[in-house]
């Protein structure tokens, strides 16, 4: 068992850090104040051709797995960017992923390119306002109609939608009551972003202004049949795919929060002098800084353990959803600590750790609450009865 990364590896968080280092800490609370999506820092992250680092190499992409994807959002986090960064980019991978795994090659030719350039932007849409985690029982159809579908229902938490072109959408092809198993009628689409058939709405929220999150209605998205991604009726599986590498990368970015909330907190702690000394001389100082690091380098084990079996193909589902609920777990204690060790200047916004602190917390809720993971585990791991 080797817990060291190669120096290829290594090499990705250096130059991503690197890359990010003309993005810093004004450039992202300016995007927080104002809501504005980060633009250049996308176009520089495609131009580098980070978005495409776990994509074939046939298609354009870089050939690495889920673990070196994992590097690069950890270093997205770790470099202060935050969440406005990582939510960003792991839009793009987490819809490219399933695309990867089940897109025709005529269909990877024809769409991965543009998404992988940042030519193409798009977002991935399956939550709805009345369903949320019941993904079985969404209200979304598609209606085949010749040679296309025609969709319609309303979706909400998506990220991106103001300014994508390109939607992953699933919808129910078969209604549920006609259905053997209620993983059945579910079919995944990669549709365009038609604004004449689609609306948008911003839903305000406390962190990472600068990816926006919209309830979206949909109506009469006329979609081609060939813009179907797998199976009709087989889209739930297909969705199944990408949720554990889903939650491996929020896992890394996660823990990158938490490491720039710590790295803040050690410093302020070692330069703040009251009553003579400074204050990282106190144990009620050292003493929960030193807990934040012990525990985030135990989840950044469960991380790192998880994205090498999804890359070695192996069940990692245990694995993945544990991965998420530490690192959210372990940062978000580390962001809350690293705004109590700044005292009254960590509510103050030009230090930082607030920011980090309130992004964080979307990182515990999405896109599984601990407490649905805590009944994951009950269930698949030790064999308890469902308890929902």
């Amino acid at each position: 068992m080797n817990f060291t990364f190669t120096s290829e590896q290594e090499a990705i968080g250096v130059a991503v850090l690197k890359l990010c280092a003309g993005f810093g800490d004004d450039y992202w609370l300016e995007k927080d104040r104002t809501d504005v999506w980060p633009a250049d820092f996308y176009k520089a992250m495609a131009d580098a051709g980070w978005l495409g680092i776990a994509m074939p190499q046939e298609y354009g992409g870089s050939g690495l797995g889920i673990t070196e994807a994992a590097i690069m959002m950890q270093a997205l986090g770790e470099s202060g960017g935050g969440m406005g960064a990582i939510a960003a980019v792991q839009t793009s991978i987490g819809c490219m992923n399933p695309l990867a795994a089940y897109a025709t090659p005529e269909q990877k030719r024809r769409m991965l390119p543009p998404l992988m350039q940042g030519k193409d932007m798009i977002c991935f849409a399956v939550t709805e306002p009345d369903t949320g985690l019941e993904i079985l029982k969404l209200n979304t159809r598609a209606v085949r109609d010749k040679d296309h579908y025609i969709i319609s229902g309303r979706k909400t938490w998506i990220s991106s939608a103001q300014v994508a072109d390109r939607m992953l959408v699933l919808a129910r092809t078969t209604p549920l009551a006609d259905v053997k198993q209620p993983t059945e009628g579910l079919t995944l689409f990669h549709a365009a972003f038609d604004r004449k058939h689609i609306t948008a709405e911003v839903i305000e929220k406390m962190g990472h202004g600068a990816v926006d999150s919209n309830l979206v209605t949909i109506n009469d998205l006329p979609v081609p049949v060939s813009d179907r991604i797998g199976d009709e009726g087989k889209g739930y599986e297909t969705i199944l795919y990408g949720l554990n590498a889903e939650r491996i990368l929020i896992a890394a970015g996660a823990i990158g929060i938490g490491k720039a909330a710590l790295a803040r907190a050690a410093t302020y702690a070692r330069q703040r002098v009251v009553f003579d000394r400074p204050i990282g001389k106190n144990q009620s100082i050292q003493h929960p800084l030193a807990e934040c690091w012990m525990e985030m380098q135990a989840a950044n084990l469960m991380v790192f353990r998880a994205a090498s079996l999804y890359d070695e193909g192996k069940p990692c589902a245990a694995e993945a959803n544990a991965a998420k609920y530490l690192a959210a777990e372990s940062a978000f204690k580390t962001c809350t600590r690293a705004v109590m060790t700044h005292g009254g200047y960590g509510y103050a916004k030009e230090y930082h750790v607030e920011r980090y602190l309130r992004e964080i917390i979307g990182s515990r809720l999405a896109p599984v609450t601990p407490q649905m993971v805590k009944c994951f585990i009950a269930e698949n791991v030790l064999g308890l009865p469902k308890s929902y």
